[in-house]
């Protein structure tokens, strides 16, 4: 573009002597300043300021003591759009200013070269030539902010989704655990009775089996839901019905143990998250008894009051300190009391054994002891 307005420039300002009237010959400025005004018009994107000055002064000088008025003047409205345009605006505001001002003093004299609409029309493109050159800068800025929000939004996007895809993959990962892990504990467990009994009481061998048939199935109903949720198909799989404190005597039960249970207040109603991480810290609790302490007791007390549901699991079993496996069933119970703003503490009682003790507010408030 800028090669097409200066080619114009020039080529009409060489071209003017010859269709000049008179006799006037061009002289050294004829051919000097509309080449250094044609060479800092092709400056003007390296060096705005430097293409200003030089292009501004060459077409005020041209025009008061050349031989002849080429169209020149086109030149200097570039490159104060340029100057705008690239974040220049008091320089090219002060450049026009001084060019019109170098015109208007230059007119005050007799001759005059310019009448008063022309002045007011040069003076209207300076205008507009510097304001179009501000609005076009402050439109790519807007447009490059609302891109850069957008970068930023869609990055927002990304980091919220890979979140919560790493909360949904640590909720099946606690749900398989809790889950698929009991039943398959509780398989090994009857198991090994069976084959004890196979030798000794073949009765106790034959309900061991059935209790392994049993638990079997459950696990295949488990895990074929939890695929089922991870396929996000719709299928008529049969679902067990969700762990609840409502049927803690089918939770204690299903562990094979026996269990003493103490219930205090009532324990229907509460809130589903509430309820589910409490039966499924229960299950946990009683799978680490039956698989670690070497005893087939426990004890189970579930308290509600003053807007928390306390769990407490103990047993006397010479394995408290539970030095086999992962670890990470210990770690899924404290995740699902820490993610409902409650505690949970496990370790060996001083009298022997081991003690799980669990703290789930109801609505997110601190138990009042630990507000003491």
């Amino acid at each position: 573009m800028s090669l097409v307005v200066v080619a114009i420039a020039l080529v009409g300002t060489f071209l003017t002597p010859l269709i000049w009237p008179g006799d006037a010959r061009p002289g050294p400025l004829d051919v000097v300043l509309p080449l250094a005004a044609a060479g800092g018009t092709l400056l003007r994107t390296r060096q705005p300021v430097a293409a200003l000055v030089i292009v501004t002064a060459s077409v005020v000088v041209y025009y008061p003591l050349a031989a002849f008025d080429g169209p020149l003047i086109i030149l200097p409205f570039v490159v104060l759009f340029t100057a705008a345009d690239r974040g220049h605006l008091v320089a090219a505001i002060s450049t026009g200013a001084a060019a019109l001002l170098a015109m208007g003093l230059g007119e005050t004299g007799d001759v005059r070269h310019v009448d008063d609409s022309v002045f007011l029309l040069i003076t209207g493109w300076v205008v507009a030539a510097i304001a179009f050159g501000g609005v076009t800068r402050n439109r790519r800025a807007y447009l490059h902010e609302a891109e850069r929000r957008a970068a930023d939004a869609e990055h927002g996007r990304e980091e919220e989704a890979r979140r919560r895809a790493g909360e949904e993959r640590l909720r099946i990962a606690r749900e398989l655990h809790d889950v698929l892990g009991h039943n398959i504990s509780l398989i090994n467990v009857q198991a090994s009775a069976a084959l004890h009994g196979l030798k000794r009481r073949p009765e106790d061998a034959e309900a061991a089996l059935r209790t392994i048939k049993e638990t079997s199935r459950e696990t295949l109903r488990e895990l074929r839901t939890t695929l089922g949720v991870l396929r996000q198909v719709d299928e008529d799989a049969p679902v067990a019905p969700a762990d609840s404190l409502a049927r803690v005597d089918e939770l204690v039960a299903a562990t094979g143990l026996t269990v003493r249970t103490e219930l205090t207040g009532p324990l229907d109603e509460l809130p589903t998250e509430v309820d589910l991480a409490a039966a499924r810290i229960i299950r946990e609790a009683l799978t680490n008894v039956s698989r670690h302490s070497g005893v087939s007791t426990a004890t189970l007390a579930i308290t509600n009051e003053s807007g928390h549901i306390v769990i407490r699991v103990e047993d006397d079993g010479p394995g408290a300190a539970y030095t086999e496996g992962s670890g990470f069933g210990l770690q899924g119970m404290r995740e699902r009391a820490a993610a409902l703003g409650g505690t949970l503490e496990a370790g060996p009682r001083p009298e022997g054994g081991y003690r799980v003790v669990a703290d789930l507010p109801l609505n997110g408030a601190p138990h009042p002891k630990e507000a003491r």
